[in-house]
């Protein structure tokens, strides 16, 4: 009996682990020097469709200001569980923003996008200032911005 219970816990612990893989990945984001406040960013995931997935990261504290970030906030809802404990501070003109989250293996060379909207007091909005594909190939190659962000890389 206890051969049997072993050898079940064993092969319990080989299995799991596979069921439910997530990695740390390393964003990093670059913002362009500018005039005027710190920029609100919102670092999310889409489908290959551009739907809205999960949100990875929310640069900016008052909730207030998260409507500026258009694409986010839509697909968001702005529900705040789907940010709490995954924000922080704005990011100041050519500041760099670096996280490290837990993403899930399924999501890395099947179709999903890594997203940033980002916005300035004052200044215009930035929907998707940022939108690269989450492949392996792409870890670690920096990718432009459009508006305020100067360059964005990922790091599985």
């Amino acid at each position: 009996m206890k051969t049997l219970f072993a050898a079940t816990c064993l092969a319990g612990a080989l299995v799991l682990p596979s069921l439910a893989q997530a990695r740390e990945v390393t964003l990093t984001t670059q913002l362009k020097p500018y005039s005027g406040n710190g920029a609100y960013l919102a670092i999310y995931v889409t489908d290959a469709n551009g739907q809205y997935q999960k949100t990875l990261w929310v640069a900016g504290k008052k909730a207030k200001y998260y409507r500026h970030l258009s694409d986010w906030a839509r697909g968001s809802g702005m529900n705040p569980s789907e940010f709490d404990g995954l924000s922080g501070a704005s990011v100041g003109s050519g500041d760099t923003l670096t996280v490290s989250v837990e993403l899930a293996d399924t999501l890395i060379d099947a179709g999903y996008q890594i997203r940033i909207d980002s916005a300035v007091e004052d200044k215009r909005d930035s929907r998707a200032d940022v939108s690269v594909a989450l492949t392996s190939s792409g870890s670690s190659k920096p990718v432009s911005g459009n508006t305020y962000v100067e360059s964005f890389t990922y790091a599985l």
